[in-house]
């Protein structure tokens, strides 16, 4: 049975758990407002075919001083008056991060059938620990993308930092004779120019990557953001779950949904 806006939670929540969700949704997709950690225990298993994400990366720099800053401060050269939400959970060091990814990733993965994709955005500091979580949860690491931002601040004497990276692995077995094409290994894209998240996505980079799901499926973003791949997974035919844990970017990010796929609503507002 598809998703609906009156069937939503019955369908990928286990009923004995009693979770009382505070969600936002319609027609084949749903964002649900909390703790992530205690939200995908909850969920039936076996429910999604892909898992495709952009988690806090716990990055932006090499010292404590630097990781512990604010998501603005680390990630954003906005103004003060202009600055988007700080989002929650990015001031790890290295070994809780890793611990904490290798939790979600294994709880995630009990919700996925065989054969499930996952797709988790990282940068190239954190890009180790992370494929260190991906197997201790059970998956199998397949290899990584590249998204080719194409700009970026010049450093003399230095290879220019333009790149993010994304993990892949599967669940068990990959099956080659899956109905998806063969994908890029590289998607270049700018930055988007209008955000309303420190650290949003192109929405046409995650409507080229959710294609690694099989047609029809149901995707998970864990870390639903501004809710583009949720809005990306949609536009390409797919069920969509989020879960969001900052209060700002939960309702943001339903909005843009929402206002996306009904153009009566209004725009949402940055702030």
């Amino acid at each position: 049975m598809p998703l609906s806006n009156k069937e939503e939670l019955n369908l990928i929540v286990n009923p004995e758990t009693k979770l009382n969700i505070e969600h936002s949704g319609g027609d084949g997709w749903t964002i649900l407002h909390g703790d992530m950690l205690s939200i995908v225990k909850a969920f039936k298993p076996g429910i999604f075919d892909a898992v495709i994400t952009d988690p806090p990366y716990a990055s932006g720099g090499a010292k404590p001083s630097e990781k512990n800053r604010t998501t603005n401060q680390k990630y954003s050269s906005m103004k003060a008056d202009k600055a988007l939400p700080d989002f929650d959970g990015d001031q790890k060091d290295q070994r809780s991060w890793t611990r904490w990814c290798a939790e979600w990733l294994s709880d995630v993965r009990r919700a996925c059938k065989p054969g499930a994709v996952l797709v988790v955005f990282i940068d190239w500091r954190m890009a180790p620990c992370l494929s260190d979580a991906i197997q201790w949860a059970g998956w199998i690491w397949r290899g990584q993308i590249v998204w080719d931002k194409q700009v970026s601040r010049p450093q003399r004497g230095r290879f220019r930092q333009q790149s993010e990276f994304a993990l892949w692995a599967s669940n068990g077995p990959l099956p080659m004779d899956r109905p998806v094409g063969c994908l890029p290994g590289v998607f270049r894209y700018t930055n988007p120019a209008n955000r309303i998240h420190v650290t949003e996505k192109p929405l046409q980079l995650m409507r080229d990557v959710v294609q690694i799901c099989v047609p029809g499926g149901r995707i998970l973003d864990p870390f639903a953001g501004a809710g583009t791949t949720v809005l990306a997974a949609v536009k390409e035919g797919y069920e969509a779950v989020g879960i969001e844990v900052t209060d700002a970017y939960y309702k943001l990010g339903s909005d843009r949904v929402r206002f996306a796929l009904n153009a009566t609503d209004e725009p949402p507002e940055k702030k």
